[in-house]
């Protein structure tokens, strides 16, 4: 059941946001509408009617850097194809490259846990580690300044 209600407790505040993000992007993969329509449409039943701004953030800094996301998730794959990859898992894996690299007020490694617990809820039962493994060495790979968030960025 992939749009179960699923509860938790200690969840970070922002996670209910990020949930409605993955299926608003999830929806946006399956549709041809464009993306302001997709996101106006579904982001009110997800989050019944609250403020969204930092969904709405997140959700278009994808949209806007997904080709540039998906170039530095391709260049950290071993022994796998990008087109492999589960849907939930790229766009997960998506979310976690925005957040990390053109959202400054989140942490990295807040944005990892984050992304490895949706993946346990809403993925596979070894997506978890992939995406851990594959943010992870992104943010390494940041880390040590071979990987450079362009200057002129802003959301």
């Amino acid at each position: 059941m992939l749009w179960g209600n699923v509860t938790a407790i200690n969840h970070h505040p922002r996670r209910k946001e990020r949930e409605a993000v993955l299926k608003v992007l999830y929806a946006r993969e399956i549709s041809d509408e464009s993306p302001k329509i997709i996101f106006q449409r579904f982001m009110d039943s997800f989050l019944n009617g609250k403020n969204y701004q930092y969904s709405n953030d997140l959700f278009f800094c994808v949209v806007k850097y997904q080709d540039r996301a998906d170039e530095l998730i391709r260049k950290h794959l071993q022994n796998w194809t990008f087109e492999r990859i589960a849907l939930i898992d790229r766009i997960l894996l998506r979310m976690g490259v925005s957040e990390i690299f053109y959202m400054d007020d989140i942490p990295p490694k807040v944005t990892i846990s984050e992304m490895v617990e949706i993946a346990k809820v809403f993925s596979t039962k070894e997506s978890s580690g992939f995406v851990n493994g594959i943010l992870d060495s992104i943010l390494k790979e940041s880390q040590n300044e071979k990987i450079k968030k362009p200057e002129d960025v802003t959301i």
